[in-house]
């Protein structure tokens, strides 16, 4: 299968025979036919843009910055679960419509937990995702965030949800 005959497949509203979520994925063609007609005819068929190479990293990625802008700038992600509500737009958590204040590092765990539910994570690997593998700080350091985001979430009843799992390390759960 070529690139547009891949890119109507995506668009189309049966693909897979499961959703049509694919219909959404913004599709960036980089290609050598470089006559008008190719485009046209990758544009027509769902491209967002069309590319011929040989073309520069800049422009690429001021290409992928341009398609992502259009396609999902008006998107708010809020994650729900349990009584919680995360809203990526704003940085903002609620409980029951009330807000938890969390500090940055705090709602960084508290995110990254909810996108990944029910999935233990040792110390090192908190530290790598939410601090980021160049900072060097004690592994410890994850258990004071971690009282932190607890502390925050029993004002409203929910320190529950974060989990020690011994010898292992932390989860974020809606079961006990």
């Amino acid at each position: 299968m070529n690139g547009v005959e891949f890119a109507k497949e995506l668009r189309s509203k049966n693909t897979f025979d499961v959703n049509s979520e694919t219909a959404k994925i913004p599709i960036i063609m980089l290609t050598t036919k470089s006559e008008e007609k190719d485009k046209i005819k990758g544009l027509n068929a769902g491209m967002d843009d069309y590319v011929v190479k040989p073309f520069s990293t800049k422009e690429l990625i001021a290409r992928i910055n341009a398609v992502l802008r259009r396609t999902g700038g008006d998107k708010v992600e809020i994650i729900s679960m349990a009584d919680l509500e995360l809203n990526e737009e704003n940085k903002r958590v609620s409980c029951f419509g009330k807000k938890v204040k969390l500090g940055p590092l705090e709602y960084k765990l508290l995110s990254y937990f909810m996108r990944h539910p029910d999935r233990v994570y040792s110390r090192s690997q908190l530290l790598d995702r939410i601090w980021g593998g160049d900072v060097y700080v004690e592994e410890r350091t994850v258990d004071v965030h971690i009282r932190r985001l607890r502390k925050a979430l029993a004002k409203h009843k929910q320190e529950h949800l974060i989990q020690t799992i011994r010898g292992s390390g932390y989860r974020f759960s809606t079961q006990e």
